[in-house]
């Protein structure tokens, strides 16, 4: 199991992937959606992995929406790079 050190510490690190994708969405020029999603749903199972060490019903119920958001984005991406090659 994960001490508590460092399930804070991954936690931290997945916080800031999320800051970071949401930066990155709203200042990029242009957006790959690839990056987005995906820096996202990294985020959001580091936090994922966190919470299993120090519990919070409501944020990781928000993680779960985090996650099956990204991965629904990232399926979306795939299927617009998909119909986008002739």
């Amino acid at each position: 199991m994960i001490d508590g050190f460092t399930a804070n510490i991954i936690g931290l690190f997945g916080s800031v992937l999320i800051v970071s994708a949401y930066a990155y969405n709203v200042y990029a020029s242009s957006v790959n959606a690839f990056v987005y999603n995906g820096t996202n749903l990294l985020g959001a199972l580091l936090l994922t992995v966190s919470l299993m060490v120090h519990f919070n019903l409501a944020s990781l119920l928000l993680e779960f929406v985090w996650i099956i958001i990204a991965v629904g984005g990232l399926i979306k991406a795939s299927r617009d790079q998909a119909r986008a090659k002739p």
